[in-house]
């Protein structure tokens, strides 16, 4: 028995896994949930666990840089679009995303996973000149936030670190930028603070057009494999991704059997409705996995990447997985 380290984030897909509904012959996952904003640093650092959680940004950046400790399986266990998270400042002269060329915009980290979605849909929907925006990076409301991997930019583009003790939020609603890409709404826009604008209101009207448009369902993260793992045990990541695969099953049938129950058993008043909308716009299989149904998606990923100066090199899909599961 192979006695492997597991850590992720809390996903319904992964938890039948972390509780052992799902087991992987020959393998024992001692299991650690921990935020992705702990497991991500440590990801691309230390490597502590044989199996984690990935920033798919992060991840690329590493393989542009002569590689990362991990080899990566094409679980697909974070996925969100991104439309909502355009904010600004009202009354700065910004009423759509196309606005922001040119000016002072804040972002949590220039290369979250979150951020380089927003960016390429800026360049690729709204016409919009990334590098000649003014970037500021740090704490989106509290703490201190910093780059996990260093940048290297070209000459002539700003992405400037704000100082310790102030946040994005803060900035914006004083007048000290203009914008904002959020991976979250701010409290105060919740609140209802009017100083706070979502420039896309109808988010969701705008991701249902995108899909139709593109096909993607934007990858936000992966699961890596210690990659000396996968060469002493040539059968390991193909079991791993085959248990993957099976826990997000578990997970869709139960949100399945959750939706078509005769009582609401999430706290959601509108779970049938949601439901509804999605599998009519992404189909039955909205939640895929694997390398084929997710090729072009991927390669954006590497495009966007390399587009917006965080990969050295334009990385290739095949690359970025184990050979074992490119096609399983």
């Amino acid at each position: 028995m192979l006695d492997l380290s597991f850590a992720t984030w809390d996903h319904d897909r992964v938890m039948p896994l972390h509780k052992g509904q799902v087991k992987v012959p020959e393998v024992r996952l001692n299991s650690t949930v921990l935020p992705t904003s702990k497991l991500f640093p440590l990801a691309v650092s230390d490597a502590p666990y044989d199996l984690t959680e990935m920033s798919i940004s992060s991840y690329v950046m590493q393989l542009s840089r002569g590689g990362s400790e991990y080899i990566a399986l094409p679980a697909f266990i974070s996925r969100a679009f991104r439309h909502s998270g355009f904010f600004a400042r009202a009354g700065s002269g910004i009423n759509s995303p196309s606005d922001l060329e040119g000016r002072r915009i804040g972002v949590p980290e220039y290369q979250m996973t979150a951020a380089l979605w927003m960016r390429g849909i800026l360049a690729d929907e709204y016409d919009v000149d990334c590098t000649k925006v003014h970037w500021r990076t740090g704490a989106l409301e509290k703490g201190i936030r910093r780059e996990r991997l260093d940048l290297n930019l070209p000459e002539g583009m700003v992405v400037e670190p704000i100082k310790d003790g102030q946040s994005l939020v803060d900035l914006l609603l004083d007048g000290e930028i203009d914008g904002l890409l959020a991976p979250k709404p701010p409290s105060a826009f919740l609140n209802g603070d009017e100083r706070l604008v979502r420039l896309l209101p109808d988010f969701e009207t705008a991701e249902r057009e995108y899909h139709k448009k593109t096909g993607f369902f934007p990858i936000m993260h992966v699961v890596g494999l210690r990659k000396s793992l996968a060469e002493e045990h040539p059968w390991l990541p193909a079991a791993l991704y085959e248990g993957l695969v099976e826990s997000r099953n578990l997970a869709m049938t139960r949100l399945r059997d959750i939706w078509m129950g005769n009582a609401n058993r999430l706290s959601l008043p509108w779970l049938g409705a949601s439901m509804e909308r999605t599998i009519k716009t992404l189909g039955d299989d909205y939640w895929s996995y694997g390398v084929s149904k997710n090729n072009a998606e991927l390669d954006a990923v590497c495009r966007y990447s390399m587009d917006q100066h965080l990969a050295e090199r334009r990385v290739t899909v095949d690359e970025m997985f184990h050979p074992s599961v490119m096609e399983t």
